[in-house]
Formats: structure tokens, sequence, C-alpha cells
């Protein structure tokens, strides 16, 4: 059977909002390394991972190994019982998030996590008032969609929170974007104390320190940090979202939250995507006050299931034995700076911004400083065709290209994902 037949079948029962990449979608069928197939066997380069999912490699044996052995003995139990694989798991990322005295819930996705984050915050400080940045994205819960910054990510206005968003997210763009570091921070904190001193404390602050969906847009590192101060002046929470941004995929840290780190951890921090490598993971990191703040009992059917909790574990071994954090700042510094000299060359690029392995090509109508999403379309079938997948985000404009590979890219890879995007951008109108 064709795509296009496929494709015919999806839009007759499946929900039109359901967005697919490209005038022809594609099926991939399998995977290895880094390198995908659709179902006529054409091989691509996937600078995309399914979202930042696959993020050590596609059929990566460790992981596979581990799955297929934990589904041969037992599938699914819920949290009803004791599963030694998610205590496990649960252990090494209490360490390795900084949270001290950190207690930690599983769930089956970055939305769920974050959703389970809003619940705590709520329930810990006796609020439905939530700080969170424009520009941002947390998810397509009712909740999460209530606290999302983003206008084509916001199907509704209707939410059982009270959100109000704050400057600080996009460096380059908005009313602060001329002002240097240390003054766009200062304008930022002043704006943050200002709205404060309207409104009742809130319960958090929800914030991406990379916005992914956003197209990767970051402030100046150190802006989570002076947040913190004025937060932690009123008891208010800080909820870091590092779904796409943890694990080392930024290169010079583990999490995105300690390139803001002068005043110690967050409060909570939520991950999901990358831990799995493609199986479905999420959860919240929180300190044991606030993660035991609810009195009445909850459950997880499938959060924390011993299936996933074995490839979470097999995964998280892999990442750290072969320094997959190193490796993404070591060739994601490379492929930044190989894209820079591309966009040196084209007059539609903007800005070439990110850090390791989450990069953000953005595109704007040549000679202006309008978004261009019609270009960011283009690039992207352009690259399809040359043998490339890659992503695309930014604002309810979507002109931003987002790449990012697995965390095990070469530097070989880059420099091939490179060429063929230079060619892209090229050839598109």
């Amino acid at each position: 059977m064709s795509d296009l037949d496929l494709f015919a079948r999806h839009k007759a029962v499946l929900p039109d909002w359901l967005a697919l990449y490209y005038a022809d979608p594609l099926e991939i069928t399998h995977g290895e390394g880094r390198y995908v197939w659709d179902a006529a066997g054409k091989k691509y380069l996937d600078f995309f991972g399914g979202i930042l999912t696959t993020m050590t490699a596609h059929a990566l044996p460790e992981v596979t190994k581990a799955v297929s052995e934990q589904a041969g003995r037992i599938i699914h139990t819920s949290t009803l019982y004791l599963n030694r694989s998610m205590v496990e798991l649960a252990e090494r990322i209490a360490q390795l998030s900084g949270i001290p005295d950190a207690r930690v819930f599983f769930t089956t996705s970055g939305t769920e996590a974050n959703d389970t984050a809003l619940l705590l915050a709520t329930a810990y400080r006796q609020s439905n008032q939530i700080l969170a940045m424009r520009n941002s994205y947390h998810g397509r819960s009712f909740s999460a969609v209530g606290i999302t910054g983003n206008k084509g990510w916001s199907p509704t206005s209707l939410s059982p929170l009270q959100t109000l968003y704050v400057h600080g997210g996009v460096r380059t763009r908005g009313p602060y974007a001329d002002l240097d570091d240390a003054e766009f921070i200062a304008a930022c904190v002043a704006d943050l104390e200002d709205l404060l001193g309207h409104v009742r404390a809130p319960a958090a602050l929800i914030a991406e320190p990379i916005q992914g969906v956003g197209g990767f847009t970051a402030p100046p590192d150190g802006l989570y940090a002076a947040f913190r101060e004025v937060l932690q002046e009123r008891g208010i929470l800080w909820i870091a979202d590092e779904v796409q941004t943890g694990w080392g995929r930024t290169g010079d840290h583990f999490w995105g939250w300690q390139a803001h780190g002068d005043s110690g951890p967050p409060d909570m921090l939520t991950f999901a995507k990358g831990i799995g490598n493609g199986m479905s993971i999420g959860g919240v990191v929180a300190r044991a006050e606030v993660m035991n703040c609810l009195d009445s009992n909850s459950i997880s059917t499938f959060g924390g299931s011993p299936v996933t909790m074995a490839a979470g574990n097999a995964n998280l071994t892999y990442l750290l034995e072969h320094d997959l954090q190193g490796n993404a700042r070591r060739v994601g510094g490379m492929l930044i700076e190989r894209l820079r000299a591309v966009a040196a060359q084209h007059q539609g690029v903007r800005e070439i911004r990110g850090r390791g392995l989450m990069i953000g090509v953005e595109l704007v109508k040549p000679g202006t400083d309008e978004a261009d999403p019609d270009a960011a379309a283009a690039v992207l079938e352009a690259a399809r065709e040359e043998g490339l997948l890659i992503g695309k985000g930014g604002g309810h404009n979507t002109s931003v290209l987002r790449i990012a590979p697995p965390l095990s890219l070469t530097v070989a890879e880059a420099e091939e994902g490179a060429a063929i995007l230079e060619r892209a951008l090229r050839s598109a109108p």
C-alpha cells in the first residue's frame, strides 16, 4: 500500500487537527543509528528523532534487548505493586536531578508530567494562578494548554488555571530585544516584580530552559536564577520543564536549568521524551515536601511500567557510559558553526541559535524581520527529498527549522546533514 493510500485512510478516521509533516506524508518503517527508512525503502538521516524522543539511537541494541527481555517476563503490573526497575530508575533520576530529598513520579508523557507538576504546585500553594512564559509550550492536556503561551498550539482559552504570561523566553524579539544581556535580564525581572505587585501570589512559574515548539529560543543564561530570587521571596515554586532540554541534549549541561543555576535547583522538574528512547516515559521530580503534599491516594496505571522502566534504565546507562552529553557539546558546537557559515550566505536566515544538539534556524523574508513560514515549509520538503528529516516550530508562524538529532550523531553525519540543509535552503523560493 502506498503512502497516499495510507494518508487517505488516515484522513478518514483520525482528527483533522492531528498534525502531519509534508504535502505527501511519510510512513517510517524502521531505523538504525541515526537513519530511518520509509515504506518505499528510501533512507533518511534523522535530524529530529521523533520530536527529540529517539535520544540515543534508533534500534539501540541495549534498549531493544532490555525491552524484549522484560516483555518476555511480564509487561504490566501497575503502581499498586512494587516494581524493582521503577525504584532503580527513580533513584538514579533523583540523584541526577540536583533536587535535595527528591521524590520521583513516573507518567507516560511530558504532557502528563507537566499536568502532575501543576497539580502538585496548586495543591501545595493553595492557588490556581500560574506564571508561564510567552511563546511557551507545555503539552496538549486541558491544563497544559491553559499555560501554553503559543497561539498555534492553544486551541481554547478555557482553563482550570489563571495564567499570567511573563517576558523573557525569546531573546531576539519583543520589547527588550535591543538591550544587552544584563539589561535584558534586569528588564524582565522588573516586569516580573511589577506583575507580582498586582496579583495574589501565584503557585508557581513553569518555564522551559530552551523553548521547544517555540523555535528553540532561550533567554540569556542566568535569567531564571534572577527570577528564582524574586519567586523565593514570595514562596512561589519554580518548575523547570525539561521535557526537551534534559539528559544532556544542550551539551553544556545535563539539565537546561543548570544554565540558570546560581540560586540552586528548581523545586520541581519535569522530564519525558529522550529518557525512554522512544518508549513512553515521563515524570516529575520534586522535593519531598512538595511531592508529598497531596492528601488523597493516587496511582499511575501505565506510568512506570516494567517495560518502559527497563528501557529507561538501559538507555540512561548507555547515555552516561558513552558520554553523549559530551558528544552533543562537541558535535553540536561544530554543527552550529557549520550552519552559521551557511546562513552567512543566505539572506533568508535571520538567526542560527541553540546549544548542543538542539539547534534552531529562523527564516525570514529576505531584507525584512518578518517570519517566513512558507520558506520553512519549502525547506522542510526540500530536505526530505534529499534524505534529511528536520522539524519546524517558532510561535504560530512556524518559521524556525528545528534540528535535534540523536545524541550519538557523528561528525560525518553532522556534515552530511549540514550539506543537505545548505542545498535545501538554496533551493527554497
